[in-house]
């Protein structure tokens, strides 16, 4: 039986928490495969839409390595993010999605111990939600 590898799209930000990540790369600390980055300039540029549109096009979470308050453009990033995040989690309800598979977090330039932590406690509860797509994986079940 194989096991199911969620796949997990990230939101980064080019200078407060890509750092952390590439950090995590270059220490060789170990999370999922299958998780990708978007480097955009601040975590409140993101639109919910986009959002709906990765889980609807094949990852099976969404997570935000928002500023916080390291923002270099806006003082109030963390509460428009925060406002983008339930934005989001409303549209996935309104399309029989469970917002869990959005989650947000303050990564830091440094933060790489925190970064893996996060990805693979957000692979492990997207493991037990199954398939954004709702496809079974393959031999049975959601691969638990």
């Amino acid at each position: 039986m194989s096991e199911f590898n969620p796949r997990i799209l990230v939101f980064s930000t080019d200078n407060v928490s890509d750092p952390g990540i590439d950090l995590a790369g270059r220490n060789k600390m170990h999370y999922p495969a299958k998780v990708f980055v978007i480097t955009l300039p601040c975590s409140s540029a993101i639109k919910p839409r986009w959002i709906t549109h990765a889980l609807r096009s094949g990852f099976d979470g969404v997570f935000i390595a928002a500023d916080g308050s390291d923002c270099s453009y806006v003082p109030d990033c963390t509460k428009r993010t925060a406002a983008v995040v339930g934005s989001a989690q409303a549209q996935l309800k309104e399309k029989a999605l469970e917002p869990a598979r959005v989650r947000m977090a303050a990564v830091c330039s440094v933060c790489a111990e925190s970064f893996q932590k996060h990805m693979l406690s957000f692979s492990a509860a997207l493991r037990k939600l199954g398939r954004a797509d709702g496809r079974k994986v393959q031999g049975g079940g959601h691969g638990l």
